[in-house]
């Protein structure tokens, strides 16, 4: 099989040196759809990278019908932001922002492009849809103002996953289990992958890479049925959180993967059928992805078990005030407001008054 590397450049340092990414492509048939997969935006999260590796060590042995790029280590500048013996790489150290907040929100007007472009038959208007977004991205980026640092790496990263029909952003969290986001008309999708929880996220615009994929094609289709067209949504696109961060497991790497490759088989990728791990999936709607915040400042023991349904009865956090000993406030538990799920929690033990402990899934159902 045919595997081509390239490498792409998303910068520089002060001091002058390139920095640039490595880029692998396996080449398909041209009988099936596109797919685009990157890993490491967030510099802690790591294990995407060994969910790609052993992903492309599978895709050695099937026959490809569609083209295949992938992306690891998709953010150098995130992935060497060191303290100690930790890695932070959450959010650009020059501005603040969340790397997987800097992509770009397509401002030209979807309808009016429709109208201009109308006339054209359905795979020629899209080939045309999608060589205005990636004009949008080469425009963004030859700013005469110019561009921030993070905002040059995503447009980059985001060129790419334009050209593709399936786009695969690979996360982690803090302390986390396994969980998808999905778009809501995409939700047959969680049935493919080896993940138990799915978030179903609206069709709208946030910043983050998957919304930056999918929205405008979105657009596009409710665009074109107002005017009794019917488009279909032509690009899939999903965030994978796989696991906590800062910790690579390659048997676990393997069973994503597998899944990944489940879902390749489904939309006609590879031509071999792969079914997916037998398992129940859950999902509930982003509304109700719930945020719990510390009521106020001490050392924590976590207590509920990401992954694990609780009741609104059962102690969540042990929150520990050691100025506040013989006062009988040194110790309080914390209980959810509603029945959930834990999915992921807080990395570190120690928290301020307001920190985000826990998020939770509320009105979960069986997908």
């Amino acid at each position: 099989m045919r595997v081509d590397k390239h490498e792409v450049r998303v910068g520089e340092l002060a001091a002058g040196q390139p920095l640039s990414l490595p880029v692998y492509r396996f080449k398909g048939k041209g009988a099936g759809p596109s797919v685009y997969i990157q890993a490491n935006v967030h510099g802690a999260e790591v294990q995407g990278n060994a969910v790609i590796y052993q992903l492309m060590k599978l895709l050695e042995h099937y026959e490809l019908l569609g083209d295949i790029s992938l992306v690891p280590l998709a953010n150098p500048l995130g992935i060497n932001q060191k303290s100690g013996e930790f890695t932070l790489g959450r959010f650009d150290p020059i501005t603040g922002v969340n790397w997987n907040r800097e992509y770009l929100d397509h401002g030209f007007n979807i309808e009016v492009w429709y109208q201009e472009h109308s006339h054209l038959d359905d795979d020629t208007l899209i080939t045309a849809f999608r060589a205005t977004l990636v004009e949008e991205c080469a425009r963004r980026l030859n700013n005469p103002w110019g561009v921030t640092t993070g905002h040059r790496l995503a447009v980059t990263l985001q060129s790419m996953a334009h050209r593709a029909d399936i786009v695969l952003d690979l996360h982690t969290g803090p302390k986390s289990c396994k969980h998808l986001y999905c778009p809501e008309y995409e939700r047959s999708a969680a049935q493919y992958f080896s993940i138990p929880y799915t978030l179903l996220i609206p069709n709208s615009f946030g910043g983050a890479m998957d919304e930056a994929a999918f929205v405008p094609w979105w657009t596009l289709a409710e665009v074109a049925s107002s005017h009794g067209r019917e488009l279909g949504v032509r690009v899939s696109a999903l965030t994978l959180e796989l696991g906590s961060q800062e910790r690579i497991d390659l048997d676990d790497a393997l069973e994503d993967a597998e899944g990944i490759l489940a879902y390749l088989s489904h939309r006609g990728v590879i031509a071999e059928t792969v079914l997916p791990k037998p398992m129940k999936r859950y999902g509930c709607f982003l509304k109700n992805y719930r945020k719990f915040h510390a009521p106020k400042a001490g050392m924590v023991e976590y207590l509920g078990k990401v992954g694990v349904p609780m009741k609104a009865t059962d102690p969540l956090v042990n929150l520990l005030r050691l100025d506040l000993y013989g006062t009988g406030e040194e110790l309080t538990v914390l209980r959810l407001p509603e029945d959930g799920v834990p999915i992921l929690h807080f990395a570190s033990a120690s928290v301020h008054q307001g920190t985000e402990l826990y998020k939770v899934m509320t009105k979960v159902f069986e997908l």
